[in-house]
């Protein structure tokens, strides 16, 4: 069957973040965390299928962290790797209810990302693996970018490549040139077993908002969210608020 154009370009794309980045070379073992939605059951699927035809060889294991939700998305990833025939880890928490409880109205997003981030460093080194990659997308990185000024007061968002604790372990984000339609189109049009994770936030939050506003404006000018994106990499330091000792020559970097 002939592929379609928009699953070439989706390959394609990812290819070429893969390769943009140096994301994955020869011999890597790579942990995917797999959350149960469209997004990093579309990256696991996409580096399965290209780890068949691309001459280096790496490896992958799929994790899932249960948030403690009760979702019901343990057993169907689980009868999802186990049809495939493929090594897998899920980790049972109570992150997201801690996360929710009344003592933590305030920020319950941080925390159930900060104690999720703190499970997969644990099990990288476990399971002996030396990159984690993770299902983010361009709209993600936008987004990222936007709540970290409006909120933080700083100017940085999530990048591509990522290496920490001295480089033992390196986060990777294959999808970070695509578009989370084009990803939900392809876990829909795949028919990947993604749901919703039951958290009781979901679509309340300050990355509702920012996606909202980012929506709101590509209405009116379709290209508004693309400029956000290729501004990452457009910055005029000489144009900005740099204490004295920090400014570049010559503008661009």
């Amino acid at each position: 069957m002939t592929m379609a154009y928009w699953q070439k370009e989706i390959r394609s794309l990812m290819g070429k973040a893969i390769h943009r980045y140096g994301l994955i070379q020869e011999g890597d073992r790579i942990m995917v965390g797999v959350s149960g939605g469209k997004d990093s059951l579309s990256l696991f699927h996409l580096l399965h299928e290209r780890s068949k035809r691309v001459p280096i060889r790496y490896e992958l294991f799929p994790v899932y962290i249960d948030l403690g939700f009760g979702s019901g998305r343990a057993e169907i990833l689980k009868n999802y790797f186990e049809n495939k025939g493929l090594a897998y880890h899920i980790e049972f928490t109570d992150i997201g209810r801690r996360a929710n409880s009344p003592e933590n109205r305030e920020n319950p997003c941080f925390l159930c990302s900060w104690e999720r981030r703190k499970h997969l460093f644990h099990l990288v080194q476990r399971f002996k693996c030396n990159k984690i990659a993770l299902g983010h997308h361009q709209d993600d990185i936008i987004e990222t970018l936007l709540l970290n000024i409006f909120y933080s007061a700083e100017i940085s968002t999530m990048v591509p490549l990522q290496t920490l604790f001295k480089g033992k372990i390196t986060l990777i984000r294959p999808f970070a040139l695509l578009e989370e339609k084009k990803v939900e189109r392809f876990a829909r049009e795949m028919d990947l077993p993604f749901g919703p994770s039951g958290c009781p936030s979901s679509g309340k939050t300050k990355r509702k908002v920012i996606k909202d506003i980012i929506g709101s404006l590509n209405k009116k000018d379709r290209r508004v969210k693309g400029n956000i994106f290729r501004a990452l990499s457009n910055i005029k330091i000489d144009y900005t608020l740099t204490p004295k000792g920090h400014s570049c020559e010559g503008g661009n970097v």
